[in-house]
């Protein structure tokens, strides 16, 4: 197994994500999580990552077994506060208590703020709630080593949510993004790693193949890398290519059955650099799964737009939708203004007339709204925000 220090720590490069954990029957299959937890601790695996959410709360029930036989100073335990969801009116020490006991352990080695994005991050600066705060206090007493924060922003909000928390007393020790060759461009994470880079903090990856969009990238391609790298799979190479980046300290990948499980421990066994030319091949790959728009962001559109929309932050919630649909340009939606939604726009082409790129974009709006409408994962976001409010009006009299 390969390892990078971070956080003082030597941390394996292959972390055991556990938010697709192996089925049988409509639960867990517990059998099987034991049984590719063992193969993980056996081959060198030992950053663990679970939250209070997943699997309905049952992951952390599913990986604190799993662990248990084990010494406790065998494994990295990761788990994540879950304060972007109305749950128990933010109750963080009984959250906080009831993960350590379905978890099995005294302290959690990583713990994280769940994505604050521009939606959630009011929520985690309420200090009715003192989200940050209580999480502080429990680094202090040593039952959380190390305190981050996982986020799905948009590149130009990250800054603003690091400011934040440095002004609470809390220098985040790491951060957790999506992160991948894909979305190096599309959801511009270069710039994130770029600002994390800047301030020392190392990066844990989620999202390493986009949900399993990077393993397979379609006949051609696919063809492409095969030849290039017979004995390999096609998931190994959005691994190698995170595992170059000098900022990512782990990359976590959400196993679903040993299978994955095995080839994921022999790729991150093997030292094995993609070449300047594999790399290459790699980016015109994600270039030719892109299917949207060819927006620069000059922003020429905006100055004369009367509904006062930002326009190239719109299309690239356009182009990511248009490659894959995702509970990502969701959450970014619904942390927009709802008067600035692609629905506002009025149709009058004041800024296809001055686009260079010569871009359809009332078109593209009337596309991108009804796309939205249309996608599961903004249906339920909706669903969620609207029940979850109904809620909190509730307790609240």
């Amino acid at each position: 197994m390969l390892y990078r220090e971070a956080c003082g720590d030597k941390l394996s490069r292959l972390a055991f994500g556990t938010m697709r954990l192996p089925q049988k029957d409509g639960a867990i299959d517990q059998e099987q999580v034991n049984r590719m937890t063992d193969y993980a601790i056996e081959n060198g695996v030992n950053y663990f990552d679970t939250a209070y959410p997943y699997h309905d709360g049952k992951s952390e029930l599913a990986i604190g077994e799993a662990l248990s036989k084990y010494p406790r100073d065998k494994f990295f335990l990761a788990d994540k506060f879950p304060g972007h969801q109305f749950m128990k009116q933010y109750d963080c020490k009984g959250i906080f208590e009831d993960q350590l006991a379905k978890c099995r352990v005294d302290y959690f080695d990583f713990y994280l703020l769940h994505n604050i994005y521009e939606n959630s991050l009011p929520t985690y600066k309420n200090e009715e709630f003192g989200i940050v705060d209580y999480f502080v206090e429990q680094k202090k007493q040593g039952r959380i080593r190390h305190l981050g924060f996982s986020t799905h922003c948009r590149a130009e909000n990250l800054e603003g949510i690091l400011d934040f928390l440095e002004s609470k007393g809390m220098k985040p020790d790491f951060c957790q993004i999506q992160l991948n060759y894909m979305d190096w461009t599309l959801q511009d994470a270069k710039a994130k790693v770029e600002l994390l880079g800047s301030r020392g903090i190392p990066v844990m990856v989620m999202e390493p193949v986009r949900g399993g969009k990077l393993a397979d990238v379609g006949e051609e391609a696919n063809a492409k890398l095969k030849a290039a790298r017979p004995d390999e799979s096609i998931a190994s190479w959005a691994f190698r290519w995170l595992m170059e980046i000098p900022e990512v300290a782990t990359v976590l990948s959400g196993m679903s059955n040993f299978e994955q499980m095995q080839d994921n421990v022999k790729t991150f066994s093997e030292d094995k650099p993609l070449s300047a030319d594999e790399r290459a091949m790699l980016m015109d790959i994600a270039e030719s799964l892109k299917v949207g728009v060819p927006c620069t962001a000059c922003r020429y559109c905006c100055e004369g737009c009367p509904m006062e929309l930002d326009i190239p932050m719109l299309l690239a919630g356009y182009n990511d939708l248009k490659f894959q649909s995702s509970m990502t340009v969701a959450m970014q939606m619904d942390g927009t203004p709802k008067d600035k939604w692609p629905h506002s726009c009025i149709g009058c082409g004041a800024c296809a007339a001055v686009c260079p790129q010569q871009i359809d974009i009332p078109a593209v709006m009337t596309e991108f709204a009804e796309m939205l409408d249309r996608s599961p994962s903004w249906a339920e976001l909706c669903k969620q925000r609207e029940e979850a409010a109904e809620k909190l009006k509730a307790e609240r009299g």
